[in-house]
């Protein structure tokens, strides 16, 4: 099954839904970031949910950026989308270690620690919207929930997963986005909290053949459920030389020039890909002439 999302409505309108399937793109970004199996976890989770959450973007150049900082061994992830289905993330220690929880499971909330979760929506305004929380459990979804509860005042239920075969590929990775709009019934918000109360896990739904489809109707398909949009979701990031270029630029002159004392050349790694760019010294006194005649 091809990674995708797909975007829903329920009972009346009241209920707007999303959920996702994200294996191969967390496969992608395990592989680039070559990050341990607690890191894969938070980093899958966060993809997916920046997934989900940039499509709610209305214009092409949007950006959706999730971000959590803890102070646990992990540090903290970051995840940025569009809403064409593009994201892009990394975690702050990829390479993290620590022993399963009480159930033997990964212990993402553990690597995370305390801290903070921050949704920043960049619409081209002068200054970007950003809402920020603290982490209730550091389990990503649950803090999801909270955030949504707390600073955007929509009611909703958020479940992710990132389940790892034995040699640490992927074998499921997923998950979905509810959510009550104003003025919904009673007896359709029961209904719901009923149905979420008994649903299996995100990736026993995924690692059972079930698809966001099937997600969708297996919560919702009593209720009206209409489909609305499919979109395929995919690990992209836009960065190139000359973007790395600008970034090198904007470190200071006198940074550069210590770099071109140096006379070596310089390798600089993108956060989000972990592509390496070359630029020699040839490169860094040309860097320095734009700097310094601006």
């Amino acid at each position: 099954m091809k990674d995708y999302m797909v975007k829903a409505t329920a009972a009346g309108g009241y209920i707007r839904a999303f959920a996702a399937s994200t294996k191969d793109l967390v496969e992608e970004a395990k592989n680039d970031h070559n990050t341990s199996p607690v890191a894969t976890a938070a980093l899958g989770r966060m993809l997916t949910a920046a997934a989900m959450m940039g499509s709610m973007m209305k214009g092409e150049e949007d950006l959706l950026t999730l971000k959590i900082e803890g102070d646990g061994p992990l540090r903290g992830v970051i995840a940025t989308a569009n809403n064409q289905g593009e994201v892009k993330g990394y975690p702050f220690n990829p390479t993290v270690i620590i022993p399963p929880n009480a159930k033997g499971k990964l212990d993402v909330a553990e690597a995370i620690g305390v801290g903070l979760m921050s949704v920043i929506a960049d619409t081209g305004m002068k200054e970007p919207y950003v809402g920020q929380v603290a982490l209730l459990s550091g389990e990503i979804a649950e803090d999801l929930t909270y955030y949504y509860a707390t600073s955007e005042q929509t009611p909703s239920s958020v479940g992710l997963g990132v389940l790892l075969n034995k040699d640490n590929t992927i074998k499921a990775a997923g998950g979905f986005i509810i959510q009550l709009m104003p003025g919904c019934p009673d007896e359709i918000i029961d209904k719901l909290e009923s149905k979420i109360n008994n649903l299996s896990s995100v990736t026993t739904m995924l690692s059972e053949g079930m698809s966001p489809n099937d997600i969708l109707r297996d919560i919702l398909g009593d209720m009206d459920l209409e489909f609305n949009e499919s979109l395929d979701l995919c690990f992209k990031c836009n960065c190139d030389k000359k973007r790395i270029e600008k970034a090198l630029i904007s470190v200071g002159e006198k940074e550069l020039q210590e770099m071109i004392d140096d006379g070596k050349s310089i390798e600089v790694k993108c956060h989000f890909c972990n592509k390496a760019y070359d630029f020699d010294v040839n490169e860094l006194k040309e860097m320095l002439e734009k700097a310094t005649s601006k």
